[in-house]
């Protein structure tokens, strides 16, 4: 007497083989979607980052140039030097190339404050997108974000004893300036006055 269990049972493990396979390819696929993903927000993350930089950067050289042009002028290059003086530039045209630069568009970058200091808020889209997975939609989908980078004073004001001498000292580094006698090639870089980095 011939049993036929063995054939069924053979069928029943290859059903359940494909199902198993079947799940597996398709969580791997998932997987491969939400890396996908993970790479778009990361990109555009850069983006943001690099755009509200350059633009903090670029208003930071901006107000160098502004305390550097007022030291004849006792009170104002203080405020310059402090982050108070009010500044007309936003530092626009450079945000957008940092933005393209990262494969990525500007969709506004706008001034703000943080703690008190200057700052610049920049929205980017990716010109990238996601890429085909087994998510539908995400072949057309393009990443945004958003960064903030904020310019924050080094240096605090010293009272002088010298009125002919502008003084002030940043992170520890004393200055004593003549602004009848600058010379260009010793006067503090931007760097110098002002560290710019992204808000927390």
């Amino acid at each position: 007497m011939t049993s036929h269990h063995p054939v069924s049972d053979q069928g029943q493990t290859i059903l359940i083989y494909v199902v198993v396979v079947g799940g597996l390819l398709f969580l791997a696929f998932a997987y491969f979607a939400f890396a996908q993903a993970a790479v778009a927000r990361n990109g555009a993350q850069s983006a943001a980052d690099a755009a509200a930089l350059a633009a903090a950067q670029n208003v930071r050289d901006q107000m160098t140039d502004g305390m550097i042009q007022s030291l004849g002028q006792q009170d104002d290059w203080a405020s310059w030097l402090l982050g108070n003086h009010p500044v007309s530039g936003t530092g626009y045209a450079a945000a957008v190339q940092f933005a393209g630069e990262n494969d990525a568009t500007l969709d506004g970058l706008a001034p703000t404050t943080v703690k008190g200091y200057p700052a610049f808020e920049a929205s980017i889209t990716t010109r990238f997108t996601v890429g085909k997975s087994v998510i539908p939609g995400t072949e057309g989908k393009h990443a945004k974000a958003h960064a903030v980078a904020m310019i924050e004073p080094r240096c605090s004001v010293k009272q002088s004893g010298d009125s002919k001498l502008v003084e002030f000292d940043c992170d520890g580094r004393p200055w004593a300036i003549d602004p009848k006698k600058l010379d260009l090639t010793e006067l503090p870089q931007p760097k110098d006055l002002f560290a710019v980095h992204l808000a927390e």
